[in-house]
């Protein structure tokens, strides 16, 4: 068992013992005031003080002393009657504690106590009240095989001591198996999951084992990708520093190529740059960083329109066509770089991607919601649907992108700036066949 587990066993084990002795203790001064007050309450008692009261005030003392020697209550302990200079009808010793609770219950106006103050006509007033009550007969005597007081005593310690190690355990384990799902995932054992060691909790323990497999689960899918990306890198570049390679034998082997060696060499170091600055604009929108440059206030309908020139005339050289539909302005305080980079991105994926003879269809304006709204749609090969997600992904590589010049790194930066500004980016399959892209962006004040 664990130092938690006994911190909770002995707190709640002294919480209910602590509880049980002030019961008992409050239990047994109620019962001892009850005693102590019983001879002045006892319903016997306040029949016969009522009935010595009556008699006294008709008949005088002289009667209530025959009557209290015939009731045969003349003992100390019978109903005694008291003057104003503290002396007894019949003579007899008046307790002193028991005369003075008397005369407090008269001071005190307690009509249900067992006392009278009686005025005679003459002047004189008797105090009557009943010195003990008469009590039952003794119980009988308990069996010889009784069970003894110290029994419930010894059962209620063994039931608390049970009860707060059942409850000590309950709220110790969960947290043993944080512990453990801790201590695996440190380990690196990233597919570790506390929740199902849960059971039907629906506490707050639950809920911190559940973050903790939310948790689990992002870094597991964090050091996939990573992997992947490293991956990917070396195969990006394995490529280029192979031609390199070779472009540097040819020039050794034939002098007389040395020029043409070169400009393969500088196309192939151009191309390494040109990885090399993707993965790092990437890294630096993935760390949320962007290009780290002021914002300026940018007309995004303009921007898209730029681009669209551009790309719609590399589109015509290769027997394609581009169409924009831009209505209105949309003025945005923003990285304007990095949004020209997405936009150009998108664009050009679209027209990289649509068959021979076929049309891009560009829109940008303000959608109904008052946000920035461009739509890109190819009539490419498309991606499956399950793969809508994964487009983003950096290095995807779709089925229909073969003999496509690129290092997959574009919807992922798009992703990244349009996320950076607070957008959103998706893409759908068109009906009939190609892509749409979608980016909605809030426009910054």
């Amino acid at each position: 068992m664990g130092r938690l587990f006994w911190k909770f066993f002995f707190a709640y084990w002294l919480a209910l013992v602590s509880a049980a002795v002030a019961v008992g203790i409050g239990v047994s001064l109620h019962q001892r005031g009850e005693s102590e007050r019983a001879p002045l309450v006892d319903p016997r008692a306040r029949f016969a003080v009522e009935a010595a009261a009556g008699l006294l005030r008709s008949a005088g003392p002289a009667v209530l002393a025959d009557v209290l020697r015939e009731w045969r209550l003349e003992g100390p302990e019978g109903l005694l009657a008291v003057d104003e200079a503290g002396r007894e009808l019949l003579a007899r010793p008046v307790p002193g504690p028991v005369l003075a609770r008397a005369r407090r219950a008269v001071a005190t106006s307690a009509a249900h106590e067992a006392v009278r103050e009686v005025s005679l006509a003459d002047g004189g007033r008797y105090l009557l009240f009943m010195a003990a009550v008469p009590q039952p007969p003794p119980p009988p005597p308990p069996p010889l095989h009784a069970p003894s007081r110290a029994l419930p005593i010894a059962a209620g310690l063994i039931a608390s001591l049970a009860f707060s190690a059942c409850l000590a355990w309950y709220l110790a384990k969960p947290i043993r198996n944080l512990r453990w799902a801790f201590e695996a995932t440190a380990a690196g054992r990233l597919e570790t999951r506390v929740q199902p060691l849960m059971g039907s909790r629906r506490d707050e323990i639950a809920d911190l084992g559940r973050d903790f497999d939310r948790m689990a689960g992002r870094l597991q899918s964090l050091m996939a990708a990573q992997r992947r990306l490293l991956h990917d890198v070396s195969h990006e570049l394995r490529s280029p520093l192979a031609r390199l390679q070779v472009a540097i034998g040819l020039a050794r082997q034939r002098p007389d190529s040395v020029g043409a060696s070169l400009d393969r060499i500088e196309r192939e170091a151009g191309r390494v740059d040109e990885l090399v600055g993707e993965l790092l604009t990437l890294s630096r929108l993935d760390a949320g960083m962007g290009e780290q440059l002021p914002p300026e206030t940018v007309d995004l309908v303009e921007m898209v329109a730029e681009i669209a020139e551009d790309a719609g005339f590399e589109a015509r050289n290769s027997g394609r066509q581009l169409m924009l539909s831009a209505t209105g302005e949309a003025l945005c305080r923003a990285q304007a770089a990095l949004l020209y980079r997405a936009f150009e991105n998108v664009i050009r994926n679209g027209v990289k991607y649509t068959a021979e003879g076929s049309t891009v269809e560009v829109e940008a304006g303000l959608g109904a919601d008052g946000r920035f709204r461009l739509r890109v749609a190819d009539r490419g090969p498309g991606v499956a649907e399950a793969d809508l997600e994964a487009i983003f992904e950096p290095f995807y590589r779709g089925g229909g992108s073969n003999g496509v010049v690129g290092f997959g790194l574009g919807l992922a930066i798009a992703r990244g700036a349009v996320q950076l500004h607070g957008g959103s980016i998706r893409a759908a399959v068109r009906e009939g066949g190609g892509l749409t892209v979608e980016i909605l962006l809030p426009l910054q004040a």
